[in-house]
């Protein structure tokens, strides 16, 4: 079991940027891949970015170029380093690993971004 606990996320202006942190904690030995998600207002739960254990990241279209994802060696802290922030970006963020997994998903983080 691994459990996670999103922070960092706040109220920022357009073009602004945010670090957002994801502590895990538990069988992070078992870890493999994780990711960032998101979830905006009436929309569905979308995956941001994922890191795997190389290093090797992935990222959706709409940050390609702005954000960035990537972790400790151990797994135990893994960020996402937001720039350029658009108010498309506005959402509810959380870490979980990659595929997620029903039962670790946390509270989350909001990111707000103003116009």
């Amino acid at each position: 079991q691994v459990q996670l606990v999103e922070s960092g996320g706040g109220l920022v202006q357009a073009g602004g940027s945010l670090t957002l942190s994801c502590a895990a904690s538990g069988s992070i030995e078992s870890i493999n891949a994780m990711g960032w998600y998101r979830q905006a207002p009436g929309k569905l739960r979308e995956v941001v970015a994922v890191i795997i254990s190389s290093g090797g990241t992935n990222y959706a279209d709409s940050v390609k170029g702005r954000f960035t994802i990537s972790r400790d060696n151990a797994w135990n802290t893994v960020y996402l380093q937001m720039n350029s922030l658009k108010p498309e970006d506005t959402a509810v963020y959380y870490c979980n690993l990659a595929p997620a997994r029903n039962g670790y998903w946390g509270q989350g983080t909001q990111v707000t971004v103003s116009s």
